[in-house]
């Protein structure tokens, strides 16, 4: 009688009947499905026979052959018992080794279908109106402790992933401040099936996927420090969208073919560091995110982990909203979107390296209507091909959003020493200080004192701090230029942005300029993108 395979021991795989116990000493290789060499220990059962070794690949007929005829002679055993027992052990090898091959590379994950109960409470979550609001909240809700605004920017750009011209995110602090758990918790609300989350990456690990197997995906990475090798093939496929690699390989016969490795985006990537300027041709790929390092933000974490273990938080209920979530990504479409006003649509001049920043910026808009599919008339063009338009209510809450980001992209000084100067403002105020030293400022805001030396030299090289040092001992005091550069490119923006919204506005046949409406003003007449298209 037959036996399954005995796989308790990955390097002894043993198969019996009531003749013979066969084992696989040395376990099997798992690649290459045309030979199967292994190690074989034979022995009979209730007999001093001793065991037969042997080395060979059962798919070659001379060396199995051979062995049969050995191991009948000294066994004393029919052939016909040796050779079914070994077509016994083959066949359950073959077995052994595709389910081993399926574990290590399981199945691409499917979108679920949705039951009609959460289909159509999804739908009625995306025409709900003030939609922006209501997600922010419902992120909030699922767990999301603070960081309101880069909360919902990561949202809306995790929901480009559908897009042929994704977005991309960058999440910037120190050490400690939750850059990697703000990714990870604004990530859960997104479908599995849509996402891939990588901790460590080696040099080629992105060429590897099949051709289409990143194809409108999220990609999080847990810490681009630990995947510096990785990053040009990432700028590739952000500004390309596919990679491709020629290697040598070698067949069967062992002769040497070149091999053509292709890998198709679009791809969101999202990423975390401490090293703003280490990825830099990242960076201008992506938008960049400073997270809220401030007391109020450490208050607030506090006091949800006080609940949390507590047992005051409804674990159950902050599931049932990324559910919900999830949901509404699942059912959003790719469709087009034309955005009739971005010709009135201009940057300030103060914006460096604008080309990007205005496609960012542009592409943006684009996300946020995107993201109200639910909420427009689907149209079509000249072609049959459907589409969708913004509206001024999606610039004005893509400039409400964009306004601190574009802020930083006009921003002579990186994120972290303009974070520094703001607080040093601050501090200088409230403390009525006119002067102050590195030391006294490190122990103030309990940061290394090298790191305070590195913010003060950049801030006194461009203008930012006035310096001098005192007599007879070795230290420097400074002072703050009486310059506000920030008030003046925050005015700079705000103005460029608020004039370009009322010339839409009035393009638009609006009655006024969209302050007027409030930020939470009325949107347009809801229609579901299901509804029938319309020629243009």
């Amino acid at each position: 009688m037959n036996k399954d395979l005995d796989t308790s021991s990955p390097e002894n795989l043993i198969h019996e009947n009531d003749l013979l116990k066969l084992s696989v000493l040395g376990g099997i290789k798992l690649e290459g499905l045309d030979r199967m060499r292994i190690t074989l220990k034979i022995e009979l059962k209730g007999t001093s026979h001793s065991a037969i070794r042997h080395n060979l690949d059962l798919y070659n007929d001379n060396q199995l052959e051979k062995l049969i005829r050995k191991a009948a002679e000294r066994l004393e055993l029919g052939t016909s018992i040796i050779a079914a027992s070994l077509n016994e052990l083959t066949e359950q090898l073959e077995q052994y080794r595709i389910a081993e091959q399926k574990k290590q590379h399981p199945e691409t994950l499917k979108s679920p279908t949705l039951s009609s109960k959460a289909r159509k409470e999804a739908e009625a979550f995306l025409q709900s109106d003030n939609l922006l609001e209501r997600t922010n909240e419902l992120i909030g809700q699922s767990g999301v402790v603070g960081e309101e605004l880069n909360r919902l920017i990561m949202y809306l750009i995790f929901t480009s992933r559908k897009r042929t011209q994704p977005l991309h995110i960058v999440s910037l602090g120190s050490s400690g401040v939750g850059k990697t758990h703000l990714q990870e918790k604004v990530g859960a609300l997104i479908p599995e099936e849509d996402k891939i989350e990588l901790t460590t990456l080696s040099e080629n690990a992105f060429y590897y996927f099949g051709q289409r197997e990143l194809k409108n995906k999220l990609i999080l990475i847990e810490d681009l420090d630990g995947a510096e090798n990785v990053l040009y093939p990432l700028r590739e496929l952000q500004s390309k969208k596919r990679i491709s690699k020629t290697i040598a390989h070698k067949n069967t016969r062992g002769e040497t073919k070149t091999l053509h490795l292709v890998v198709e985006g679009p791809v969101s990537v999202s990423g975390c560091t401490t090293r703003e300027q280490l990825y830099e041709d990242n960076a201008n790929r992506s938008f960049l995110l400073y997270l809220d390092e401030s007391e109020a933000q450490d208050s607030r974490i506090m006091a949800y982990q006080r609940k949390a273990s507590a047992g005051k938080i409804a674990y159950e209920e902050e599931e049932r909203l990324q559910e919900l979530l999830k949901n509404t990504q699942r059912i959003l479409e790719p469709v087009k979107v034309v955005n009739p006003y971005a010709e009135l649509l201009t940057l300030p001049k103060e914006i460096f390296k604008p080309r990007r920043t205005n496609s960012h910026y542009l592409q943006f808009i684009e996300a946020v209507t995107f993201y109200h599919q639910y909420q427009r008339e689907v149209k079509a063009d000249e072609n049959g091909e459907a589409y969708i338009t913004t509206t001024p209510e999606d610039i004005r809450h893509a400039n409400e959003l964009m306004k601190p980001i574009l802020l930083r992209k006009s921003d002579e000084l990186n994120g972290a020493c303009r974070n520094h100067l703001e607080a040093l403002k601050q501090w200088v105020k409230e403390a009525g200080k006119t002067s102050f030293g590195n030391r006294e400022t490190s122990r103030h805001f309990r940061k290394p004192i090298t790191t305070i030396k590195r913010y003060h030299y950049q801030l006194v090289e461009l203008g930012y701090l006035q310096v001098e040092k005192q007599k007879g001992v070795q230290s420097y005091r400074y002072t703050l230029s009486v310059s506000s550069h920030s008030e003046t490119r925050s005015q700079t923006i705000d103005r460029a942005l608020s004039q370009a919204l009322y010339q839409i506005t009035q393009a638009a046949g609006s009655p006024g300029p969209p302050s007027a409406q409030g930020n939470n003003g009325p949107v347009n007449t809801l229609k579901t993108n299901k509804k029938k298209t319309s020629a243009q």
